[in-house]
C-alpha cells in the first residue's frame, strides 16, 4: 500500500497516518509490543532511537543527483508481525521491485543514484529491524530485541534487548543489554572490527575468529585444546547459547556493560 493511499484510508486517530512530498516522508502510528518496526533501504542511513511515547514515528529525506527522488516511493506494509517501510526504487524489465517483510521482496536500485536516509523513533516494547545496502545503520538506547544489517556501512547499536548485526565492509560496535537469547547469536562483519559489550552475567559458548587482528574479552574463557591468538572457542560462565563474533579484517573486542 503506498504512502498515500495509506493517508486516505486512515479511518481512525489510532490508524497509522502517512505523508509524503517529493523528497520528504513521515509516518507515525502504533505497533502492538512484541511486534517489529522494519525499516528496508538500499542507499542510505538509518538511524534508530526511542521514541518519548507509545507511537512510532519514522521520517525519511531523498536526495538524488543524477535520478530524481520523486521516483524512489516509500511504501508502508502492515502485516501479521508488525510494520515494514520500504523505499522502493523503479523497476524494469517487467519485474517491478516489491517491499515484503524480512528478507522477502525484490530490491534493485538500476542506476538510480537517489538516496533516502531514514530516521527512525522506536517505542518501548517494539522490537527494530533494519536492512540497507550503502549506509550505516545506527540504533541507539532501544528497549527490545533488534535486528540490523548494511552491506558497506558500518553498525552502532545498544539496546535493553538481544542485537543481532551484521555487514561486510565496516565495523560492529555493540552494547546488548541481554544475555538470554535462544539458540545462536551471530555478529559478523568482513572488514571491521568487532566490539561488543554484555552484562557481567553473560553465559554463553563462544566462538570468536579473525583473520587480520587480535581478539580480546574482558571475560574470562574457558578454552580446551590449543590456544589461537586469531581463533578463540570456549566457554564464558555455565556456558549453553552460542555466540559467534566472526570478522576478516579486524579485531574483536568482547566487553563488560557497566
Amino acid at each position: 500500500m503506498t504512502a498515500f493511499r495509506l493517508a486516505l484510508v486512515a479511518a481512525t486517530l489510532a490508524a497509522p497516518v502517512a505523508t509524503a512530498s517529493a523528497q520528504d516522508f513521515s509516518w507515525h502510528g502504533k505497533v502492538a509490543p512484541g511486534k517489529t518496526l522494519e525499516i528496508k533501504g538500499i542507499n542510505g542511513e538509518i538511524h534508530a532511537t526511542a521514541a518519548s511515547g507509545s507511537e512510532a514515528e519514522v521520517s525519511a529525506v531523498k536526495r538524488g543527483r543524477r535520478s530524481d527522488p520523486k521516483d524512489v516511493e516509500i511504501k508502508v506494509v502492515e502485516h501479521g508481525d508488525g510494520i515494514t517501510i520500504c523505499a522502493v526504487y523503479p523497476g524494469e524489465r517487467g519485474r517491478p521491485n516489491s517491499c515484503e517483510p524480512g528478507s522477502g521482496g525484490h530490491m534493485e536500485v538500476h542506476d538510480n543514484d537517489v538516496v533516502v536516509d531514514f530516521t527512525v523513533k522506536v517505542p518501548a516494547g517494539v522490537q527494530f529491524s533494519a536492512r540497507t545496502v550503502n549506509g550505516d545503520v545506527r540504533a541507539e538506547g532501544l528497549e527490545a530485541a533488534t535486528e540490523l544489517h548494511t552491506v558497506n556501512g558500518g553498525i552502532t547499536a545498544s539496546s535493553k534487548g538481544s542485537v543481532e548485526a551484521e555487514t561486510v565492509n565496516g565495523s560492529l560496535n555493540l552494547t546488548i543489554g541481554r544475555a538470554d537469547w535462544d539458540g545462536q547469536l551471530d555478529l559478523k562483519t568482513v572488514n571491521g572490527g568487532i566490539t561488543v559489550a554484555f552484562p557481567p552475567t553473560l553465559s554463553a559458548d563462544l566462538r570468536a575468529e579473525t583473520v587480520n587482528g587480535s581478539i580480546e574479552s574482558d571475560f574470562p574463557v574457558s578454552v580446551q585444546g590449543r590456544i589461537n591468538p586469531r581463533s578463540l572457542r570456549g566457554t564464558i560462565g555455565k556456558g549453553g547459547r552460542e555466540l559467534r563474533l566472526s570478522t576478516v579484517n579486524g579485531s574483536i573486542r568482547l566487553k563488560k556493560s557497566a
